[in-house]
């Protein structure tokens, strides 16, 4: 595949630009310094195992292979373009701005790296990413064609695709967003022709949704533009890359934090109290976490075994979490963001603390499981809940949180005992329709016997 690219006599220009990209090497000071306590817990959370981006896993024994992908999406992505102009003014913003892309990173990973390897690695590595969320989008809206599906190795791969989107998040594989939203908009807007195009974020956000359907959510919350709109949202240029963006898909609607009284008790013991566990619709992000309950109606919640009568039911509604061998992955690296960079807004340490609250053992996860509040690829309800109560060891946080609300309303809801007995009926006398049916023909049963036993005292005593 690298002959193909530098032997090409129609690209000459082409292949001269990328023929430093083909083999860019690594010296062995610029391996990652295993320090923080953070990665201590799980090293492999942080580690890429398919693909490197950027320079702080640059060379890894293991990472060889994909460079030949790189490559060949290299010339997937000339061919889209045509345009050597554009490529050329590209790679000449890569080196006015080569000194800002390095300050993105520890000076160690960075500082053994000549300008022109270093300049060359951004360009091979950003052209990749461009090129495989062109190609994810056109194939999502069918506008790819029979030869790009053929010879498209990535997506015909569903296994390999997963396993590069899983790199993607890391936060050691990463590159600067600026570096990719400058590409997409001096080079790929230029070549297109269509009416409609989306901004970067858009693109992105639809890559990574395949890979976590909660992604979503935040395009079709109005991240999306029109070609009437500026096709810039005012959040682009904020991120700074990609575990940024999804941490910024992920956050909840109220983003107020306060101190919560006490911790929130278990998803059974809630349970017992009346609580209903319900999974949030899709359309809400994954940290939307609400508790509902209409004051008045909610004291004979027992009578809430109907859909049709959620107006008696404490309902605790949370968006399905679905859990596999990526998602410890996942989170550890947007915790581990947030502490350094987001120490006073850390939304995701409050999910994950709140999920870790109500879940202690597998009883917990049995319970949430049943609700569909929690769906797992894992082999037991006891692995999910190790897995839970392990993401907050060495997380430091301050006692605020954005779910004060929520934890500070479900507290006082357990603490009321009129609850816990209409818990207890609606569990042993209401816990569906049948029992419910039988409940009432009983009660109904018992009053016609009272009555007949008044009727018949009343007749004694005027016997």
């Amino acid at each position: 595949m690298v002959h193909d690219v530098a032997s090409s006599s129609s690209q000459p220009k082409f292949a001269e630009m990328v023929k430093h990209v083909i083999d860019i090497g690594v010296p062995e000071e610029l391996r990652l310094s295993d320090r923080s306590n953070l990665r201590e817990v799980n090293k492999d959370a942080y580690t890429p195992e398919c693909i490197s981006i950027g320079p702080i896993h640059l060379g890894k024994q293991g990472l060889e292979t994909m460079q030949e992908y790189k490559l060949r999406y290299m010339k997937f992505f000339w061919n889209r373009v045509s345009n050597e102009p554009f490529m050329q003014s590209y790679k000449h913003y890569l080196e006015d701005k080569e000194q800002d892309i390095r300050r993105c990173y520890l000076e160690k990973f960075t500082d053994k790296l000549p300008t022109e390897k270093f300049v060359d690695m951004m360009l091979l590595d950003a052209v990749f990413i461009m090129e495989l969320f062109l190609r994810n989008y056109e194939l999502k809206s069918q506008s790819s064609t029979h030869e790009q599906k053929r010879d498209d190795l990535i997506m015909k791969q569903f296994c390999l695709a997963r396993n590069i989107a899983r790199d993607l998040i890391l936060l050691e594989n990463q590159i600067p967003f600026f570096v990719l939203v400058e590409l997409y908009e001096t080079v790929v807007l230029h070549n297109q022709c269509k009416e409609h195009h989306i901004s970067f974020v858009n693109l992105a956000l639809k890559y990574f949704e395949f890979y976590d359907p909660h992604v979503s959510s935040s395009v079709e919350n109005g991240l999306i533009c029109s070609s009437k709109e500026t096709c810039k949202p005012k959040s682009e240029g904020n991120h700074a890359h990609f575990t940024d963006l999804i941490r910024f898909s992920y956050l909840p609607t109220k983003k107020q934090q306060k101190e919560a009284s006490h911790i929130l008790r278990t998803a059974t013991k809630l349970q017992d109290s009346g609580v209903y566990f319900e999974k949030g619709d899709g359309k809400r992000k994954l940290l939307d976490i609400t508790f509902e309950k209409k004051q008045i109606l909610s004291l004979c919640l027992c009578l809430g075994f109907l859909q049709c009568m959620n107006h008696f039911k404490a309902r605790f509604r949370i968006p399905q979490l679905k859990v596999d061998h990526n998602t410890e992955c996942l989170l550890r690296n947007l915790i581990a963001f947030e502490q350094c960079h987001y120490p006073e807004e850390t939304y995701i340490c409050n999910y994950v603390s709140l999920i870790d609250s109500l879940i202690h053992t597998q009883l917990d996860v049995e319970l949430l499981v049943e609700k569909e509040v929690i769906v797992h690829e894992l082999g037991s309800h006891k692995d999910v809940a190790s897995l839970v109560n392990g993401l907050c060891k060495h997380v430091v946080t301050n006692s605020s949180t954005c779910y004060f609300e929520t934890i500070n309303d479900l507290n006082q809801h357990y603490k009321n005992k009129w609850y816990h007995t209409m818990a207890s009926l609606r569990l042993v006398y209401f816990r569906d329709l049948w029992r419910a049916s039988s409940t009432v023909v009983g009660i109904a049963v018992l009053i016609f016997a009272v009555f007949q036993f008044i009727r018949a005292l009343r007749l004694l005593y005027k016997i």
